[in-house]
This record gives structure tokens, C-alpha cells and sequence, in this order.
């Protein structure tokens, strides 16, 4: 069945996260999407590793797991745009193309005649999505960006660490690069939201995307936290700023979380933990006043909760219908019934490993379902086909290109 994007063409030359990860988005849903890497090194991420891939023989290949978790479902065509020849390649690869991801540094592609204006020259209806760290605009505009940095400036890791006091304390930044694939789906719904308006007014557009922008948009309730009060929030550990208790809390065996989002859910709490006076009490009735005196809660329920297992605690809550649920690791993760059910790892066919894993797409659709055609491709894997079938190009010219090194 064609995919949602079947239609849709997307020329990507970016590298690394943020660009790949919209770029795969895009894939999923039926686009085809022509990755453009540099000759003979190619995106940055197949080399970041270990991890690399096993072949059947559990020898390393040459693809970083890191580059696999982004870039499936594409073409790869290696191409130096610095030199004339392939900058030509470019414009005749726009000039069949719906769309253009780039995350080079504001001003790179200028220098080569692959900006914006220059591209719309060739095809008004193109759609250019530049992701930068900080925008193509702002004292910062010429400044690189990466996730790590990016979390630090934009507050997350001001929020992310062990509250003042507790063991560990002190920022710390997310267990992914979470700035970076937030903004990959911001540049997919930007992308999309594009596509949408030159259907009916038929030119494109220019995205201009930054993590910083991102990072900062998607500091969400705690955004308005501050800007409500004045007041920077702090760091909670694995506690919530606005509902308590809604934490992890430890166990006789280890630790479980534990996330009471009303005032009924805690009364069924408090009767599973045999107190249910917390829930009379003035000043934990109401997640209001639960939240003022959180520092006089959170020690009693804790004197409770590691008096049983994890498993009880999640096995009485769930009959009480009270949220909660394990600490997993991957392993776990990937061993959850849950998980299982809905499919969320599956492998492609891969020349060097017989078999890739992946991570499955989240989204859904009835009329128009994801696909997984092929894995993350090879460097310059699909050149020939590319320059043949969408340029046009006969064997003798892709072979001089080829032997002069543009591709």
C-alpha cells in the first residue's frame, strides 16, 4: 500500500541526528528520501561507535549503531558539492526534489550556490529546511550547536539532576539526545505543514529550525512556571513540579514509580498503603496542598513503600487503578509484553549482518500505514541509481563522475 509520501521526494543532505532523524520520519511515511553524504567518509555517525553492527561471523562491520537508529528507509549517493561538478548534481537533483534538509552552519551552502535562493531559483515549489544550533538569525546565528550544549543553554539540565541535598546532586543532561530528535519532529511537522500550503497556493518555502528554539519551546509547564512566577524551578530528581506524589519511591527490592494524577487516585493509594488518614488530612487532601507540604508527605510514604516488594506495590496499585510501574532497562524494555505486542522491534535485510535491527515507528495509521522498505543504506549505495533513474545519467557519464571523484 503507498504511503502517506509516496509522492514526495526528499533530497537530505544533513548528517549526525537532528536532520536523519526528520529525514527517516519522512522516509517512514512513504517519501523517498536521497541521503547525500560526502565521498569516502560519509555522515558522521557511521563512525561513532562501538557499538557497530556484527556480521554473521560477530566481526564489526562498518556501520556505527548509531547511524543505523536514523537513516532507514533512504538512499545513499555520495557527492562532493564543493567542486562545480557536483554542485550541478545538486540543482539537477532539486530541480526533481519536493524537499531539502541541511544542517550545515548558517552561510555554508551560500558559498557553493546551494542556499535557499539560489534552489528556488531552479524549483520555486522546493521546500528548504535548514536545522541549525541557534538559527539563521541572533548574535548566536554563526555559532555551532550540539545537543549536549544545547540542553545546558536552552534549561533542561537545570531541571534534570538530584534535588539539592540528595546524594549525586547537580545538573545532568538527558540519557539521549533528546534536543536533537525533538528537533527532527519539529522539522517534520514544519515539513509537512509546507507541503500542505503549497498544495494549495503551489510554491514553497523556507524553514528556518534551531535546537536552542526547540529545546527552549519544549521546556513546556516548566516554561510557564517561571514566566507565572518569576521564579526559576529547581531541581526535583525524578519528582514533579505540580503533582505529588509522582515519583519513584523504593522498595524492599529496589525501586518503583509511582504517579498519582488526582485526588481520588491518592485516596486509592493511601487504602492500599494502609493510611488512608493522609487522604483526611488538610494537608495532603488535595494535590494543592500536597504540593505545599510535599517535604512532610513524601518521608512517610517512603517509610511504607519499602516495607514490600516492587512487584506488590505494582500489583495492588494496578487492582486499585492507581498509575505506576517499573524502573526498566533496555533489556526489560525490550522484553515488556507491552512492547512486544506492539511490535516495536523488528530488522530489515542488510548486506554486511544478514539482519539490522530497528526500532519501530510510533505512528499509526489506518489508510496509510508506515513501511519499512530497506535498512540504512550502505555509503554511496544507491549512486548508480539515483544518477541513472532520477537524472537520467547513462553508465559512461556516472563512470567519469565516479573516476574524477565528484561522486
Amino acid at each position: 500500500m503507498p504511503g502517506a509520501l509516496s509522492s514526495i521526494r526528499v533530497l537530505d543532505l544533513s548528517r549526525v541526528l537532528a536532520g536523519p532523524w526528520a529525514g527517516q520520519v519522512l522516509a517512514d511515511l512513504g517519501a523517498e528520501v536521497i541521503k547525500v553524504e560526502r565521498p569516502g567518509v560519509g555522515d558522521d555517525t557511521r563512525h561513532w561507535g562501538p557499538p557497530f553492527l556484527k556480521d554473521a561471523r560477530g566481526n564489526d562491520t562498518s556501520e556505527a549503531a548509531y547511524y543505523l537508529s536514523a537513516n532507514r528507509n533512504k538512499q545513499s549517493i555520495t557527492l562532493d558539492f564543493t567542486r562545480p561538478e557536483g554542485q550541478q548534481l545538486i540543482r539537477d537533483l532539486v530541480a526533481r526534489s519536493d524537499v531539502l534538509l541541511e544542517n550545515f552552519k548558517v552561510g555554508d551552502l551560500a558559498a557553493y550556490g546551494l542556499d535557499c535562493a539560489s534552489l528556488q531559483a531552479v524549483n520555486p515549489r522546493l521546500i528548504y529546511c535548514s536545522i541549525t544550533g541557534f538559527g539563521q538569525t541572533g548574535p548566536y546565528a554563526g555559532r555551532a550547536g550540539y545537543d549536549f550544549l544545547i540542553q545546558g543553554m536552552g534549561g533542561l539540565m537545570s531541571l534534570t539532576g538530584r534535588a539539592e541535598g540528595e546524594a549525586g546532586t547537580g545538573p545532568l543532561k538527558v540519557g539521549v539526545a533528546l534536543t536533537d530528535i525533538l528537533t527532527g519532529l519539529y522539522a517534520a511537522v514544519a515539513v509537512l505543514a509546507a507541503l500542505y500550503h503549497r498544495e494549495r497556493i503551489g510554491v514553497g518555502q523556507y524553514i528556518d529550525l534551531a535546537l536552542l528554539d526547540v529545546q527552549v519551546a519544549c521546556l513546556g509547564n516548566q516554561a510557564l512556571n517561571y514566566l507565572t512566577t518569576g521564579r526559576p524551578p529547581h531541581q526535583l530528581g525524578n519528582a514533579h513540579p505540580n503533582i505529588v506524589p509522582y515519583q519513584d519511591f523504593p522498595a524492599a527490592d529496589g525501586n518503583f514509580i509511582l504517579t498519582v494524577g488526582n485526588d481520588e487516585q491518592f485516596r486509592s493509594f493511601c487504602e492500599v498503603a494502609g493510611h488512608l488518614e493522609w487522604s483526611l488530612d488538610v494537608r495532603f487532601a488535595t494535590n494543592q496542598a500536597r504540593v505545599v507540604h510535599r517535604d512532610a508527605l513524601i518521608p512517610l510514604i517512603r517509610q511504607v513503600t519499602v516495607l514490600r516488594t516492587a512487584a506488590d506495590w505494582l500489583a495492588a496499585l494496578e487492582v486499585a487503578g492507581v498509575p505506576c510501574g517499573p524502573i526498566n532497562d533496555l533489556a526489560q524494555v525490550f522484553a515488556d509484553p507491552q512492547v512486544v505486542a506492539r511490535g516495536l522491534q523488528m530488522e530489515l535485510p542488510h548486506p554486511l549482518a544478514g539482519r539490522v535491527p530497528q526500532v519501530a515507528s510510533p505512528i499509526r495509521l489506518s489508510a496509510t500505514p508506515v513501511s519499512y522498505r530497506q535498512a540504512p543504506p550502505l555509503l554511496g549505495e544507491h549512486a548508480e541509481w539515483v544518477l541513472s533513474k532520477v537524472l537520467g545519467l547513462d553508465a559512461e557519464r556516472i563512470a567519469a563522475l565516479r573516476q574524477s571523484g565528484v561522486i
